[in-house]
């Protein structure tokens, strides 16, 4: 990730909660690129360098172990901006997480998270978290647990919904405010931060759901993302949206208008690194054929569906153009 950055809402919250608690802006923002332009110049996302800073000062000022979980909590739907959005269009929390293992870079770009499944357990792993010293670890942690379950209640409308936490450091003196914020089942001195529950969890439906705007907001989270890598190649930035937008596949013109260039600047562009856009997405479309073929049993006329052809004499006859290989070949291994 080129660009280490924090959304400038997370920044707002933690600055409106503690000056309601009577800090100074101004002490809050020392030291900070804002502190002489203010936070009225203050764009979608805050640089890392300040955010920290800002978290730095607010911790000074209060002398708050707490601090991570109180903004953790403040952190709605509505805090995440457009992939907030996007969750609340899902049919279940089995599309959330996969929004979110999409997407989470838009809420932390130097964050680094993996799923996997044990058995009947869902596991969400912590690989990174932000921050340099040993209180921004916890602070990280505090802040990205205590957004998570607040996230999740507000979905489902569930005050008191509770999962299994792991925290890789000691219990700290105010650890009963853990569980009193984020439930009963948390556990400190593990050997890596992870969040678990049952796979059933998964297919939990959203009440507010709202399927016919997930496309359009996920679209928009696809583009905000590849802005946010900077990639300098238009194909590389092609290839990271279709791959995100895995099944839907958009045409030329779509792809165009979500890096924000004219359909024919976009093809220029392309030209230029000798490459096109029927290449791009047949590449993708490979990628996404070979996963399912070695990773599923799905039949073959459902693998063609999902990279978009509604005939499986056609998937064939396009995989080995791609590929060199037959599909059952390579689900055969």
């Amino acid at each position: 990730m080129s660009n280490t950055s924090t959304p400038a809402q997370y920044a707002l919250i933690l600055i409106d909660m503690l000056e309601g608690e009577g800090c100074s802006r101004d002490n809050l923002l020392a030291g900070t690129s804002l502190a002489l332009a203010g936070i009225d110049s203050m764009g979608a996302r805050v640089d890392d360098q300040d955010f920290w800073t800002l978290v730095t000062n607010a911790r000074t000022l209060t002398g708050d172990p707490t601090l991570g979980l109180k903004l953790g909590l403040r952190l709605h739907l509505s805090a995440h901006a457009v992939l907030g959005q996007a969750f609340m269009t899902c049919r279940d929390l089995g599309q959330v997480m996969g929004l979110l293992l999409k997407y989470y870079h838009l809420l932390a770009s130097n964050l680094e998270m993996e799923f996997s499944e044990e058995g009947d357990t869902c596991i969400l792993s912590i690989l990174t978290t932000p921050g340099e010293t040993e209180s921004d670890f916890t602070f990280g942690f505090e802040l990205l647990y205590g957004a998570f379950i607040n996230t999740l209640r507000g979905m489902l409308n569930d005050p008191e919904l509770a999962v299994r936490m792991e925290l890789p450091y000691p219990a700290p003196a105010h650890s009963a405010r853990y569980h009193e914020v984020l439930g009963d089942d948390i556990h400190f001195d593990a050997l890596q931060g992870r969040i678990l529950f049952h796979r059933d969890w998964l297919d939990t439906p959203l009440p507010l759901s709202n399927p016919p705007l997930r496309q359009l907001y996920e679209a928009e989270c696809a583009r905000l993302l590849a802005d946010l890598e900077g990639e300098d190649s238009v194909a590389e930035q092609t290839l990271r949206l279709l791959r995100k937008l895995e099944g839907q596949y958009p045409q030329m013109p779509q792809i165009a208008g979500m890096l924000n260039v004219s359909p024919r600047t976009y093809r220029r562009r392309l030209d230029e690194e000798e490459q096109s856009f029927q290449k791009l997405l047949d590449q993708v479309r490979a990628e996404h054929a070979t996963h399912y073929l070695q990773n599923t049993r799905l039949p073959l006329a459902n693998v063609a569906y999902l990279v978009g052809f509604s005939d499986s004499s056609n998937f064939r006859r396009a995989y080995r153009k791609w590929t060199g290989k037959a599909p059952r070949e390579v689900r055969q291994g």
